[in-house]
């Protein structure tokens, strides 16, 4: 593993130990890649994915020229809010796993707010 996703993994490592999601709050986890964003809904108390999403999906990679860029990112954070809402879930716990809250996982948060979820 390269140094700097050791040190991601560290930083998560440190900031899950402080957080969990509950049924009525579940936390939301963003994983990021160079081409893609993952975001699934969790409930750690019954260890329970509760919704998950992928800019891989079938009926989603259509709608992305590119699903690595911030415009991609904020589509992703609205569909997602969209559909968390169908499912009944709109307070989460955003949980960047380790992340820097800049570029796409910023850009995808504001997406989520904008499109209805509290956190």
């Amino acid at each position: 593993m390269r140094k700097k996703e050791e040190l991601r993994l560290k930083r998560h490592k440190r900031i899950r130990m402080k957080m969990a999601g509950t049924p009525e709050k579940p936390r939301l986890v963003v994983h990021r890649s160079l081409k893609n964003l993952e975001a699934q809904v969790l409930d750690d108390t019954a260890g329970l994915v509760l919704f998950s999403l992928s800019t891989k999906d079938k009926g989603l990679k259509e709608k992305f020229s590119c699903a690595g860029n911030l415009r991609s990112s904020v589509l992703f954070g609205e569909l997602f809010a969209q559909k968390a809402k169908e499912k009944g879930i709109s307070k989460v716990i955003f949980d960047r796993a380790g992340y820097l809250y800049h570029g796409r996982i910023r850009s995808f948060a504001d997406a989520l707010r904008k499109g209805g979820m509290e956190f």
